[in-house]
């Protein structure tokens, strides 16, 4: 069994992970809002790179059935419709639209992980429905990556963390023996222990939690630490997410 956790993309591109299951973290907040968003009917979550390519996506699809999201600084994007929380994917607002979306971490760490399969959406919210799909995986691959969206191309705190609550989920202590992590997977269950389950104090704790709290956004704090709160594992294949692999 062999488990890696990127704490950031920039690994990703020496590591050979073409075909392998990955898992895609970013907390605060993208992967959490993507969760919102199916779980609440949209029909797609489009991640692009930077707000003009979301823009020149958006245009390829049928105006009423397309809502521009995502932030810079944390703050929405001029002339978008959503943010870039998941306070915001109600069922009234996201039901059969498909969202495009560029965010400052989460929507580009994708990027990083195009030849990967299959790669599942994780967040504290379906923390339980990932690690069911995702010890399938292992049984049939022998192995997953964990791959943290970062923060400006550093270190996340939050992301490491529930980064460590997965590695755990998924290589028990009592099977670690024998198993290949790398040390960045290592650190992250050190984390994942020191916290255990104290899943809102651990992200509350990190620096783009305090930020979200400055800028008035702790209830989406609030929303992203509540544990198993969805049971969708959205999939990114062919640069978009859906609740179906499309491979």
């Amino acid at each position: 069994m062999k488990l890696n956790v990127f704490f950031t993309p920039l690994g990703v591109a020496t590591q050979p992970i073409a075909g392998k299951p990955t898992l895609v973290l970013d907390v605060l907040r993208f992967t959490t809002t993507t969760v919102a968003a199916m779980a609440n009917g949209a029909r797609a979550v489009v991640p692009a790179a930077s707000s003009d390519e979301a823009l020149r996506l958006a245009q390829n699809l049928a105006p009423q059935d397309v809502l521009l999201g995502g932030e810079r600084g944390c703050k929405p994007i001029e002339g978008f419709h959503l943010g870039n929380s998941p306070a915001e994917m109600t069922a009234d607002v996201v039901a059969g639209k498909t969202l495009v979306m560029s965010t400052t971490n989460g929507t580009r760490a994708f990027m990083a992980v195009e030849s990967a399969r299959p790669v599942l959406i994780a967040a504290i919210t379906n923390f339980s429905a990932v690690v069911e799909r995702a010890r399938k995986e292992v049984d049939l691959h022998g192995e997953i990556t964990i791959l943290c969206a970062g923060r400006r191309e550093l270190f996340a705190f939050e992301d490491a963390y529930v980064a460590g609550r997965f590695a755990d989920a998924l290589i028990p202590s009592k099977a670690r023996k024998g198993a290949e992590l790398n040390d960045a997977a290592i650190a992250a269950l050190e984390l994942g222990r020191h916290y255990g389950d104290k899943w809102r104090r651990a992200v509350s704790s990190s620096s783009a939690a305090g930020d979200l709290k400055r800028l008035g956004y702790k209830k989406d704090l609030d929303v992203a630490t509540e544990v198993d709160s969805h049971s969708v594992v959205p999939i990114y294949s062919n640069r978009i997410i859906t609740l179906h692999d499309t491979e």
